[in-house]
């Protein structure tokens, strides 16, 4: 069965029901040998994505924008033939850490079919999303255990990988 499908309709409560039990786990991983968290990361997050449609969802496009780099400015304002200070105006602000981020959600580049808009101009940050598959792990714990909160895939990858420790 495909992971969001399962999870979607009810993450926000499955999340808060299980917040306090994935802090803990989250503390053990960051005792898990680099290498060997990344490995356990990598293998788990094939088998949820291999059955994951995220074009069922969307909901990281719909509740939580990107950062977006210069690079991504730059390239996505070509896409749109502005000047990166045209696209800055029109869809990003600077948030209280001074990244520049959308000014509205849901992400206005994405269609009501939940496919991309810019798909093939769009931020490294959505690229990237949810970082399940990067190496050093270990690093982004906090980030994607506040994933898992928003992506039906990651809370399973979660669910299933505190199940493979005996949690």
């Amino acid at each position: 069965m495909d992971p969001i499908k399962e999870h979607l309709g009810d993450l926000p409560a499955k999340a808060k029901k299980v917040k306090t039990e994935n802090k803990a786990f989250f503390k053990k991983l960051k005792k898990v040998k680099l290498g060997v968290l990344d490995a356990q990361f990598q293998e788990v997050h094939e088998e949820v994505f291999e059955k994951t449609d995220c074009l069922t969802c969307a909901n990281c496009c719909k509740t939580t924008g990107p950062l977006f780099t210069q690079k991504d400015v730059e390239r996505i304002a070509k896409h749109f033939r502005l000047r990166p200070a045209e696209f800055i105006d029109k869809y990003l602000h600077h948030d209280e850490d001074y990244d520049l981020v959308l000014n509205s959600l849901p992400c206005p580049f994405l269609n009501d079919d939940n496919y991309c808009g810019i798909y093939e101009v769009r931020p490294k940050a959505c690229h990237e999303y949810p970082h399940t598959d990067m190496r050093n792990q270990k690093q982004i714990l906090a980030l994607t255990a506040k994933n898992a909160e928003i992506c039906p895939a990651v809370f399973e990858m979660v669910e299933r990988m505190k199940s493979n420790a005996g949690l």
